[in-house]
């Protein structure tokens, strides 16, 4: 039988979950332009500039960067939205106490591109389903059964 929640766990698990649905989307969406960049970067040998000669944001050759390598940025701000994506990931395995091959599979998502799209629906389904069973269940207890007769 799989581990539930411990009873004082579960009035953290709302504020989890919501931590875990925006790192997940904000993670999610820095892979994808972290992606697209990386594309131009190998494929045209390109790199996003902000502020340069060649205007506001531009793509430029790479032996020609003069302003700031937004490229360079990207790939900075996707590996720290990774971390405080790990963090909610563990927040919220750790409450649920789910096993460790689902950790993984969650952690997986700020690296598989869209991944963490379908997983952020599928946990936030999976988590709230479970919260609600629980609240249907605390309501079906035999005392409140015998104080609604």
């Amino acid at each position: 039988m799989p581990l539930q929640p411990r009873e004082r766990d579960l009035p953290r698990i709302p504020a989890a979950l919501t931590f875990y649905k925006v790192s997940s989307i904000v993670t999610g969406t820095l892979l994808l332009l972290l992606c697209a960049e990386m594309f131009f970067k190998y494929a045209f040998g390109l790199e996003l500039e902000l502020g340069g000669a060649y205007g506001f944001l531009a793509f430029v050759p790479s032996d020609s960067l003069q302003a700031i390598n937004l490229s360079l940025g990207i790939l900075m701000i996707h590996g720290w939205g990774y971390v405080v994506y790990l963090f909610a990931d563990f927040r919220i395995w750790s409450l649920m106490r789910w096993s460790f091959p689902k950790f993984l599979l969650i952690a997986l998502g700020g690296v598989i591109p869209f991944l963490s799209f379908f997983l952020e629906v599928r946990i936030v389904r999976e988590v709230k389903a479970y919260l609600a069973s629980r609240a249907a269940s605390a309501d079906l207890t035999p005392e409140s059964v015998e104080a609604s007769h």
